[in-house]
C-alpha cells in the first residue's frame, strides 16, 4: 500500500527539500511532515493543510520518542524517509555517531510498535561499498561493504546505520528498503566531489582515471519518491545519469586537472581543509580515486521503476 502521510528526516537539507516538492506535487499524499533542527522559518515551504514541520534533535533520545508518539502518532503518519546523516566529513565524535547511528536505530525501533506506521525507507549512501582494485567495478547490490576499521568515521557511521537496518529486513512488520543512492553532486548534501571542485586546480593521483557515478537532486529525490509509493523490500542501488572519468568530471566542471604522485596527496588536501576549512578529505575518497565504482541499478529499475532522468547540470 503506497505511503500518504510522511515524515522526512533531514528535511532542511537541498535533497531533503526536494523530496518534499516532489512528495507534495504528487496528490495521493496526503500530508507530509517534516523535521530537522533549523527553526521553521528556515524553510522556504509554508505551512499547509498538506505540510508541516517541526523542529526536533534528532541526536537525542526524548525528542525522538516525543516525536514519534506525540506528533506523528497524532497526525496518523504511516512511512518514515529517514534521511539525516551529519554532511561534514571533519566533524565526528559522540554526537556525530548520536546523529548517522543511533537516531537511525532508535526511530526503527520505535516504528516498530507505532501505531501508525508501516513503511520505513532509509536513504543510504553508495559510499559503504568497498571499491578495491580485485573487486568489479559494476557494483550490486550483493558488493562486499567497507567494514575496515581503520576507515574513518564518516564511512563507518554510514555502514553501521545501512546494516542496522538491513537486519531488519524481513523479520520486521515494517516494509523496509533501504536506499544506496550515487553521489549528489549539489551544494550543502555533504558531496565530497562537489567540495572536491571547488578549487581552481583539481589533484588526482597520477596514472589513474576512475569512472564516477553521480545522481542530480531531482533524481536522488525521485527515487525516494518512487520508494514510498511502493510496497518493495529489500537494498536497492540508486544510480545516477552521468558515469564519466574523474578527468573529464573535473573538466566539465571548469576545473584544471594536475596529476601528482599519490602519496602527496593526502598531506596536500590536509593543508588545504586547515587552511581554507574545505571538507573534503583524501583519506575518504583514496580508492575511489584510484578504481571504478559505478552502481548496478537494474533492481531498482524493475522493483521501484526507477532509472536515472535528470543529467547533471555542468557550468556552461
Amino acid at each position: 500500500m503506497p505511503a500518504k502521510r510522511v515524515l522526512v528526516t533531514g528535511a532542511t537539507t537541498p535533497l531533503g527539500l526536494e523530496v518534499i516538492r516532489q512528495l507534495l506535487d504528487d496528490p495521493a499524499i496526503e500530508h507530509v511532515l517534516a523535521v530537522g533542527r533549523e527553526p521553521a522559518g528556515a524553510l522556504p515551504i509554508a505551512a499547509s493543510d498538506r505540510f508541516s514541520y517541526e523542529q526536533v534533535d534528532l541526536r537525542r533520545s526524548r525528542e525522538r520518542r516525543a516525536l514519534l508518539f506525540g506528533v506523528v502518532r497524532a497526525r496518523g503518519i504511516d512511512a518514515i524517509l529517514h534521511g539525516a546523516l551529519h554532511r561534514s566529513a571533519q566533524l565526528s565524535g559522540r554526537k556525530v555517531h548520536e546523529l548517522n547511528v543511533e537516531a537511525t536505530r532508535e526511530l526503527l525501533h520505535l516504528a516498530e510498535r507505532h501505531p501508525t506506521i508501516e513503511r520505513f525507507v532509509f536513504r543510504s549512501s553508495a559510499a559503504v561499498y568497498t571499491i578495491v582494485g580485485d573487486k568489479p567495478s559494476i557494483i550490486d547490490e550483493e558488493h562486499p561493504l567497507n567494514l575496515t576499521p581503520a576507515a574513518p568515521q564518516w564511512i563507518r557511521d554510514r555502514v553501521e546505520a545501512d546494516l542496522t537496518v538491513c537486519t531488519y529486513i524481513g523479520l520486521s512488520r515494517l516494509r523496509i528498503a533501504v536506499l544506496r543512492c550515487a553521489e549528489c553532486l549539489a551544494p550543502k548534501t555533504g558531496s565530497q566531489i562537489y567540495d572536491y571542485l571547488q578549487s581552481q586546480v583539481c589533484l588526482r593521483p597520477l596514472g589513474f582515471d576512475p569512472m564516477l557515478n553521480l545522481i542530480s537532486l531531482a533524481d536522488a529525490a525521485r527515487a525516494q519518491a518512487l520508494a514510498l509509493r511502493s510496497d518493495e523490500q529489500g537494498i536497492f542501488n540508486i544510480p545516477g545519469a552521468d558515469t564519466l572519468p574523474l578527468s573529464r568530471v573535473i573538466a566539465r566542471s571548469g576545473r584544471i586537472a594536475v596529476p601528482m604522485p599519490e602519496p602527496l596527496l593526502g598531506p596536500l588536501y590536509r593543508l588545504r581543509s586547515a587552511t581554507i576549512g574545505t571538507d573534503f578529505r583524501y583519506d575518504l575518497n583514496h580508492w575511489r580515486f584510484h578504481f571504478s565504482g559505478v552502481l548496478d541499478g537494474r533492481r531498482a529499475a524493475a522493483r521501484l521503476g526507477y532509472r536515472p532522468e535528470a543529467p547533471l547540470v555542468w557550468p556552461s
